[in-house]
């Protein structure tokens, strides 16, 4: 039983960290002056292409929240691209969400 225990929390402490692995792509984001833009770069050159989603909860300057979405990809090396651009906003309501994933 205890040889069971101990396999058990070496599986769940090797788990614990999987924010140990480098994310190959960088992203941020604004939204002022009426405005809001993202860019993201490719800072891994050694990982493949990424095929990326975002979410990002932004405030209308007529005072509604809209949920902006989108997808792109990034080739390795691709440095401050721009993926959204859009009018109308004064603020974001939260930082832009962005997952991606290696495309081979």
């Amino acid at each position: 039983m205890n040889r069971l225990k101990t396999t058990l929390l070496a599986i769940l402490i090797g788990y614990a960290f999987p924010v140990a692995a480098k994310d190959a792509v960088s992203c941020g984001g604004a939204a002022m002056l009426g405005g809001a833009q993202l860019n993201c770069s490719h800072v891994q050159r050694k990982a493949p292409p990424q095929f990326c989603t975002f979410s990002w909860a932004l405030h209308t300057m007529t005072g509604e929240q809209k949920i902006v979405e989108g997808s792109f990809s990034l080739p390795p090396g691709a440095s401050n691209v721009q993926v959204y651009q859009g009018s109308g906003f004064d603020s974001a309501l939260s930082n832009p969400i962005v997952i991606c994933r290696g495309s081979h």
